[in-house]
């Protein structure tokens, strides 16, 4: 159960990031904003989610994971019950501020707990069944927001209180308990140890893989409204095929990683994914930007799955700042998508497609060649 638990962690933190986005005119109209002002709740997450994390892996190294990840879920679950009650836009986005950090501590954590209670040799499935439950928790968030909001916008943030305090009740597997106790009294967990020239290059990665995958989902929101009249819904129904071919695919990554090794694997996913990238940027049949997009899903997870294995397989010290800090990165790069993307779209709408996709082809491949990943 505590193992399955860990896997349930990884759900909650996408899941609980992307709840909001499809409630955000209910939301609006409950709090006296528009669902433009609204969709503030989604950034209010995300960016202390993704500053935190920069340090929270290291932090709970030296707090101790068991400790650091039952005190997060237990911020989470006040955290989620404050935006449940919240009477204001403002406090909404303060509560939702404070479940961003909370979340920021358990996912690293669950990570490194995963890696401490795996043979190396199995490391690359397990990560990508960790990275399937994420992939499940972004692609669902959306369609169970809109459920609730049906009823009440307010139950979707009771259900992740009451979820949080399960899943910190439930605690970490014994090994980890273990392996935290073996630990008292050793050097306590070092940023340093954690920003080093190879794990750095690894989460640069991270920034352009999802940056240049997940992270485009609204330019490919864009062209389907665009260029072929997409609906609303049409346009969700096209974005999920990406996370439903991550889910699908991540673990069966994780083992082309275990076989293959981090290295090769991110290799050959970046160039596949920056093609597919391409073809949905500039080709004007809606069936084949559907499968590319699909295909990308699955190039995003050889990627993530990869860069994840690289720093929790290897045997430096802090492999939990380390990939706290690849995560760190990762969400990051989601978040610039928007920022640097947007305006080249303006000028033409292919060559926002075409800019990152250059950039994952060539640059991914060189930082992973240059590094120390296996």
């Amino acid at each position: 159960m505590r193992v399955a638990a860990l896997y349930a962690g990884g759900f909650l933190g996408p899941f609980g990031g992307g709840v909001v986005a499809s409630m955000l005119p209910e939301i609006g109209r409950d709090l006296g904003v528009t669902p433009g002002t609204a969709s503030s709740s989604l950034t209010a997450y995300l960016l202390p989610f993704a500053a935190v994390m920069l340090v929270s892996g290291t932090l709970g190294a030296r707090w101790g994971r068991v400790r650091t990840v039952r005190w997060a879920y237990a911020l989470y679950a006040v955290s989620s019950l404050a935006c449940a009650l919240a009477p204001t836009l403002g406090l909404l986005l303060g509560a939702r501020a404070v479940q961003g950090v909370a979340n920021s501590f358990t996912t690293p954590l669950l990570l490194a707990a995963l890696a401490a209670v795996t043979p190396r040799e199995r490391l690359g499935r397990v990560l990508g069944t960790f990275g399937a439950c994420q992939a499940a928790g972004q692609t669902t968030a959306p369609l169970v927001g809109g459920l609730s909001a049906e009823l009440d916008w307010r139950l979707a943030f009771v259900i992740l209180a009451v979820v949080s305090v399960a899943l910190g009740a439930a605690g970490l597997p014994g090994a980890v308990d273990a392996d935290d106790a073996s630990e008292q009294g050793a050097p306590a967990g070092r940023l340093r140890d954690a920003l080093t020239l190879p794990v750095l290059r690894v989460a640069t990665v991270a920034f352009l893989g999802w940056g240049a995958l997940g992270g485009l989902s609204f330019l490919v929101a864009f062209r389907g409204e665009d260029t072929f009249g997409l609906t609303a819904a049409q346009r969700g129904l096209l974005l999920t095929v990406f996370g439903v071919a991550g889910i699908l695919t991540a673990r069966r990554a994780g083992g082309l990683i275990d076989r293959w090794g981090a290295r090769r694997t991110i290799v050959l996913a970046a160039p596949l994914g920056a093609a597919a990238v391409l073809v949905a940027g500039t080709v004007d049949l809606l069936l084949v930007v559907a499968l590319v997009w699909a295909a990308a899903g699955v190039a995003s997870q050889m990627i993530l799955v990869g860069v994840n294995t690289a720093v929790l397989g290897s045997s430096g010290a802090n492999r939990g700042g380390a990939v706290s800090v690849v995560q760190s990165f990762r969400f990051f790069g989601a978040a610039a998508a928007p920022l640097a993307l947007t305006p080249l779209y303006t000028v033409h709408p292919h060559v926002a497609f075409v800019v990152p996709a250059l950039l994952l082809a060539v640059a991914a491949p060189l930082l992973v060649l240059r590094g120390t990943v296996r």
